[in-house]
């Protein structure tokens, strides 16, 4: 996990299968990751937090303050290795992966469970659901009849490649799918955590506010397309829609806008449109 945002390092994450309940472990981030300059990720374990010179396996390590940027960019050189595999993987079985992300409250659940109803027989649509805690949303995509496995993070804010990968073995997506990949709350770390998918799609609510673009510009211009959800409340709210895509288009000139309510169903089909134009699309390279 990552060494700024508040993630411990002994995190436990569980994955567990909705449908059968079969639930497994995967462990934390180790402390001690370093990368040399011809890739190779390793780790050493070495059960200490005090600045302090060792030398082991012919390589002396220095842990100071100032190795705090090394241990980052080392966690996050790791992380992009193994989502590199697993587009790869998704990428050979033809199957569309979009990482949902939003802050808490978005409505990412309600849309994703109007997506399932909605093109139920249509496609097959497979769900990873990730949360800190409980079975809740999985509970209800279990519901629509999509297969789902459920991330708990723990202390985690974001999921990662390996916790993806884990999934996968699990839920075996069957090629020419879409898999959906709901991500933990939260606007800041999941822009930095490539997972493998295809693309991230933004989820912002109108009950946000519409500056969120400018105050978190890292997600939305890693972001190819902007939902901007729950337009049915729009009547009773001070929310300027022209001004909210504005600061989207600030950050990312490139980035798509479809306005959405889950509720009515207004917009769903541009969504949908969406979907259908990439499943059958080949991967491009993400740079």
């Amino acid at each position: 996990m990552c060494t700024t945002c508040g993630c411990s390092d002994n995190n436990e994450v569980s994955v567990t299968n909705a449908q059968t309940g079969e639930s497994s472990t995967l462990g934390g981030s180790v402390p001690g990751l370093h990368v040399h300059a011809d890739g190779t990720v390793h780790a050493h374990d070495h059960g200490h937090d005090h600045p302090h010179d060792h030398a082991h396996d012919g390589h002396t390590h220095s842990h100071t303050p100032g190795r705090k940027i090394d241990l980052d960019q080392a966690i996050l050189a790791k992380n992009q290795l193994l989502a590199e595999r697993n587009r790869g993987w998704l990428a050979g079985r033809g199957i569309l992966a979009l990482n949902l992300v939003s802050s808490p409250g978005s409505g990412k659940t309600s849309l994703l469970e109007r997506t399932l109803y909605d093109l139920k027989g249509q496609h097959a649509i497979s769900v990873i659901e990730g949360d800190q805690a409980t079975l809740n949303d999985a509970e209800r995509i279990r519901a629509t009849g999509a297969p789902v496995i459920q991330i708990n993070t723990g202390t985690g804010c974001h999921l990662e490649a390996d916790m993806l990968a884990r999934g996968l073995q699990q839920l075996d997506p069957p090629h020419g799918s879409m898999l959906m990949i709901e991500n933990v709350g939260n606007l800041v770390c999941p822009a930095l955590f490539d997972l493998g998918e295809r693309a991230k799609v933004v989820i912002l609510s109108v009950t946000e506010g519409e500056d969120k673009p400018v105050k978190y510009p890292h997600m939305f211009r890693a972001s190819a397309l902007m939902l901007l959800s729950k337009v049915d409340l729009l009547p009773h709210l001070r929310f300027d829609v022209a001004r909210c895509i504005a600061y989207a288009r600030e950050v990312n000139p490139d980035i798509e806008v479809i306005l959405v309510s889950a509720e009515t169903g207004v917009g769903m089909p541009a969504w949908y449109d969406w979907l259908r134009e990439r499943v059958d699309a080949p991967a491009e390279p993400v740079s």
